[in-house]
């Protein structure tokens, strides 16, 4: 295998579930430039309200790869595997990394949510998270953003209620996708039509 063509290149470390902010903190010690995105949530306990921060892909935590070290992710504890094939490891589009980091940062309320191939992708043209491209779903009648990230078949979603949306994709192109997949439990009730301009 020829790491060389690797090197700088996102990838996702498939981890011990609970593991990922422990093995996230050992690459940053490591000099490997990580992402681990989390989200908080509410809990109800016996006797109060708990808010707790949570990984926002389960199991994963993504690593830019050094071909100078590469083997040195899969010593580090709580690491399964980076994932890939024997012959070649899969890499993540800078743009999906770079969409989760915007949305994170913005503020907005990000969640995880059932993964999604198909529905209206949409860029928005205003706001915190402007420029920023998904697919646009109703969710407890609420319109909401779904960032994915292919590779590991995951998904989050964030509020854009309010927001000013424009279509990237025809409608045509849409109706000639896949049908829809959806590998686990997930919130999304319909997809949300969104009107062409013009």
């Amino acid at each position: 295998m020829n790491l060389d063509m690797y090197d700088n290149c996102w990838c996702a470390v498939q981890v011990t579930p609970r593991y990922e902010v422990i093995t996230s903190t050992i690459l940053r010690t490591k000099d490997y430039e990580q992402f681990l995105p989390m989200y908080k949530s509410k809990r109800q306990w016996s006797d109060r309200v708990k808010e707790i921060e949570s990984p926002l892909f389960t199991g994963y935590v993504f690593c830019k790869l050094n071909s100078r070290n590469p083997w040195s992710i899969v010593t580090t504890p709580g690491v399964i595997r980076i994932v890939g094939t024997r012959k070649e490891i899969a890499v993540i589009d800078e743009r999906e990394i770079e969409a989760i980091q915007l949305a994170v940062k913005s503020g907005v309320k990000v969640e995880p949510c059932a993964y999604a191939r198909v529905g209206d992708r949409v860029r928005i043209t205003s706001g915190p998270l402007s420029g920023l491209e998904g697919i646009v779903m109703s969710c407890k009648n609420r319109q909401r953003l779904v960032l994915s990230v292919n590779l590991i078949q995951s998904s989050v979603s964030v509020e854009v209620d309010g927001c000013n949306l424009e279509p990237v994709t025809k409608p045509s192109e849409v109706a000639s996708s896949s049908p829809m997949s959806v590998p686990h439990a997930g919130m999304i009730h319909a997809l949300e039509p969104i009107p062409l301009v013009g």
